[in-house]
């Protein structure tokens, strides 16, 4: 459920007024994680990062200890390469993930119904991250937005009929005194009361 549906439009209107150049999201969607949460995966990256270079530097210190011994600096040399290989796979791992955010948030702001079916139509060797933009990405959704339209949810245009002197509204009517009913609740009471 988007924010319109949740706040409805009179309030809604005045929710993007008063936001001005501000984005406004559901956090509940699961598009968002709690602050807390997000420090600590921060602190454990820092962490693991720190840990990496200390290592770095205890393999350089004996491997400048153990220069006459020529097993001990295969096994050193080994242990070093190992370390730039987990370094690396880590880093990958931490791109890949920033980009299936970002490409999770683009599908969203882009009103995919069904992200990952749409996510399955693109061809995501040729969209590339930079920053936080998604490169590539806007060429695709408007082709598969073309073809397979029913994947987005519908840009709703709500043309209301013009009636010279009556206005039409949306949403809940409440009763006026000497009037009808607002709601079928207020109908049945007002029918039982009579009673």
């Amino acid at each position: 459920m988007d924010l319109k549906e949740l706040l409805g439009e009179d309030l809604y209107n005045q929710v993007m007024q008063k936001a001005g150049e501000n984005k406004i999201a559901i956090v509940s969607d699961g598009n968002w994680f709690p602050k807390e949460k997000f420090d600590q995966v921060n602190n454990d990256n820092k962490d693991l990062k720190k840990q990496l270079k200390d290592r770095d530097v205890q393999l350089s210190d004996l491997k400048t200890k153990a220069a006459g011994n020529e097993e001990l600096t295969k096994q050193i040399n080994d242990l070093t390469e190992l370390n730039k290989k987990t370094a690396s796979d880590y880093q990958d791992k931490l791109n890949q993930q920033a980009f299936d955010f970002a490409l999770k948030d683009a599908l969203s702001g882009a009103k995919a119904k069904n992200p990952k079916a749409v996510e399955a139509l693109l061809n995501k060797e040729a969209i590339k991250l930079d920053g936080d933009k998604l490169l590539g990405l806007e060429e695709q959704l408007k082709t598969i937005k073309e073809s397979d339209s029913y994947l987005f949810e519908a840009e709703q245009q709500q043309q209301q009929q013009q009636v010279p002197g009556v206005k039409f509204t949306t949403g809940q009517h409440h009763k006026q005194s000497g009037g009808e009913p607002g709601s079928l609740a207020e109908a049945l009471a007002a029918k039982f009361s009579q009673q």
